[in-house]
């Protein structure tokens, strides 16, 4: 592995870029230091495993997005919806040990949630975002989001927005409180204590849902940035209809991103030590590459998911126009699948982007997990181009 690649020095000379990477995938070295000199990239890391072994480590930029003190490796950002993979993988390995039933109706295990036409919902209808569930009549508080007991209340109290499992549409929010509410019940514990002791303790992960207060001081301060688009990008323009949706309060894509009111600081310890298994996950990128890499095989040992369920895992449960997202999307059970509205490595690839930039994902295929986090959020929420940029340089690396 060489260490402190050498980025082209046209039109990146100047960026250090820190870290490692295995003779063939320069490349993807060159492509991050182009996020920095030509997308707007403040801080940033990206590791990509293969066949459970680290190939690429690299870091550059600031801790803070409006800092001044230097990335260091074990630099830990929010990554906003990559939580949601880790989320579903926990209902997975549940299921695996025989402890959940995919298939069986959520109130089955959670009986007050049998109400206001809800009884159809099924385990598999929240994972592949068909519950019907992504807006909440009442949004909560951002101290009403942190307290389990109030969003299993608004969810119990909340009629569909369409029949379940008739259609679907992205649960930003609400994904995260369905699920933790099915954990608590067969577990007695909650999702990031399950993710702390089954998960991360296990693999070594530098991965959070519920911040320890002894690791805060890891956490670099996240921003909005804006930054040009490369020539040639695989990102076209918002539809007319996409940009209204967001535009409108009342509409369900508005609604479904308001189910918190007001939006939660993202840099608030608050935020950082709450259990919001949709949102508020905090990781290094290594730490969420070796999830990944840990989904499709052994890493020192360890596996999370044998390959019947990754299989199950990656096989569609919805696809076409997100009642959410306006665009088509496509889902597996919790994962977001390789499409246009989330170009991954290749068609079998799965994971899923955080809005506004972080990106994780395992692709069995070719043996390799991706992990990106970055303190600059920008205004995409699946197809960042910065993500995009460096899945281009794995790709042609790989040859495929």
């Amino acid at each position: 592995m060489n260490p402190n690649p050498d980025p082209d020095p046209a039109p990146d000379a100047g960026v250090e870029v820190h870290g490692t990477v295995a003779e063939g995938f320069e490349r993807v070295a060159e492509a991050f230091a182009r996020n920095v000199t030509v997308l707007g990239e403040r801080g940033a890391a990206l590791v990509v495993y293969r066949d459970g072994r680290r190939i690429v480590d690299l870091w550059a930029g600031t801790q803070d997005v409006d800092g001044t003190a230097p990335w260091r490796r074990d630099t830990a950002q929010v990554v906003r919806s990559a939580t949601k993979g880790v989320a579903a993988t926990v209902l997975l390995m549940l299921h695996e040990r025989g402890i959940l039933d995919l298939d069986a109706p959520v109130g089955h295990y959670w009986p007050e949630f049998k109400s206001h036409g809800k009884e159809g919902v099924l385990v598999r209808h929240v994972l592949g975002h068909r519950a019907g569930l992504p807006v909440l009549d009442r949004p909560l508080t951002p101290g009403e989001a942190s307290d389990p007991l109030r969003a299993d209340e608004a969810l119990a109290a909340q009629t569909p927005a369409w029949e379940p499992g008739t259609d679907h549409g992205y649960h930003p929010l609400t994904y995260g409180w369905l699920a933790d509410a099915l954990v608590r019940r067969v577990t007695g514990r909650n999702t990031g204590e399950w993710i702390a002791a089954e998960i991360a303790g296990p693999l070594g992960l530098d991965l959070w849902v519920g911040l320890p207060e002894a690791q805060a001081h890891r956490v670099g301060r996240v921003g909005r940035i804006e930054g040009a688009e490369p020539a040639g990008a695989l990102r076209a323009r918002p539809k007319p209809a996409v940009t209204e949706a967001y535009a409108d309060p009342a509409s369900l894509t508005r609604r479904a991103f308001a189910a918190i009111t007001p939006s939660p600081d993202q840099n608030d310890p608050a935020f950082h030590a709450a259990v919001l298994p949709a949102a508020n996950g905090i990781a290094t990128a290594d730490g969420l590459a070796r999830f990944h890499a840990a989904l499709i095989g052994p890493v020192d040992g360890t596996r999370l998911l044998g390959p019947a369920t990754v299989d199950r895992a990656r096989t569609q449960e919805s696809a076409g126009p997100d009642r959410v997202l306006v665009v088509g999307t496509r889902f597996g059970l919790g994962f977001m699948l390789h499409g246009s509205a989330s170009p991954l490595l290749g068609p079998g690839s799965f994971g899923h982007p955080g809005r506004g930039g972080p990106l994780g994902f395992a692709d069995p295929e070719s043996g390799i997990a991706f992990g990106y986090v970055t303190n600059g959020f920008r205004r995409s929420v699946t197809a960042d181009p910065r993500a995009q940029s460096l899945i281009r340089a794995l790709r042609a690396c790989l040859g495929t």
